[in-house]
């Protein structure tokens, strides 16, 4: 926009400098073009800040949209944390116990707990959607002491799991990381491999945390409950580093998170 107006700037100099030195001309020319420099910086100006409003506009258009869409995302994952953990334990616990031929009745009451509480979780976040206004109720952040909490909650669904936490030192959202690749590797190996042996390392290697969950591959005879695929594709939003396939007859995710993440 301002190459022409300077082009303008140029032209009104010239014109000023090829009047003459006598007559009404000197009046009146450089009165004309003071005006007209007046006036088109005045339009530049309003144009500018026309511009830039649009700009503005557009741009607060465009956070918004990606405001909205991580939103999504989040609320996304919270549903499929909700759905798939606690309807998947459900499906898995019933299959354990039929598999190995558990106590029905701490089968029916492990179902009926998890059954509660996925009612319970659920119910919570469509009040929280359906009520704009609503706040959601405050829960205290998962750290490492909840690793154990975790691993119960497996060992509930038939596996048979080895926890070693080596540092209790990482950042809250780091504890929060690993809680979240603990939780989602466990149910996948219930659900995949049945009441297997896993194992759950949690390192330090300098300002990173690793989190290492293992399994021995699927009993025999069991067939696996495939869910959404969604989980390791949630976690991969979550955390960066993070690596997932097969290890020997097993299975083997690693996460590595920032300390201070």
């Amino acid at each position: 926009m301002w190459p022409p107006i300077a082009a303008v700037y140029v032209l009104l100099l010239l014109v000023l400098l090829s009047a003459g030195g006598e007559g009404p001309g000197v009046v009146v020319v450089p009165a004309v073009i003071a005006a007209l420099t007046l006036a088109t910086t005045a339009w530049a100006l309003v144009r500018g800040r026309r511009q830039r409003a649009t700009y503005e506009a557009q741009l607060t258009a465009w956070a918004g949209e990606r405001a909205a869409q991580a939103e999504r995302l989040r609320i996304a994952r919270d549903l499929h944390d909700i759905v798939s953990h606690g309807l998947g334990l459900i499906t898995v616990r019933a299959t354990t116990a039929r598999y190995v031929r558990d106590d029905p009745e701490a089968a029916l009451e492990d179902i009926e707990r998890i059954g509660r509480q996925t009612t319970t979780e659920l119910r919570r976040m469509l009040r929280v959607l359906r009520d704009n206004e609503a706040a959601a109720p405050l829960r205290p952040a998962e750290s490492l002491d909840d690793l154990p909490g975790i691993v119960a909650e497996a060992e509930r669904a038939g596996l048979t799991v080895t926890l070693d936490v080596a540092d209790h030192t990482a950042g809250p959202g780091a504890q929060l990381a690993v809680c979240a690749v603990v939780r989602e590797a466990l149910n996948n190996t219930a659900r995949h491999a049945g009441p297997t042996t896993a194992a759950v390392e949690v390192r330090r290697d300098d300002d990173w945390i690793t989190v290492t969950v293992r399994d021995d591959g699927p009993v025999d005879g069991w067939v696996a409950h495939r869910g959404a695929g969604h989980g390791l594709e949630g976690l991969r939003e979550r955390v960066t580093a993070l690596t997932a396939g097969p290890d020997g007859d097993g299975f083997r995710v690693t996460a590595r998170i920032p300390e201070a993440a």
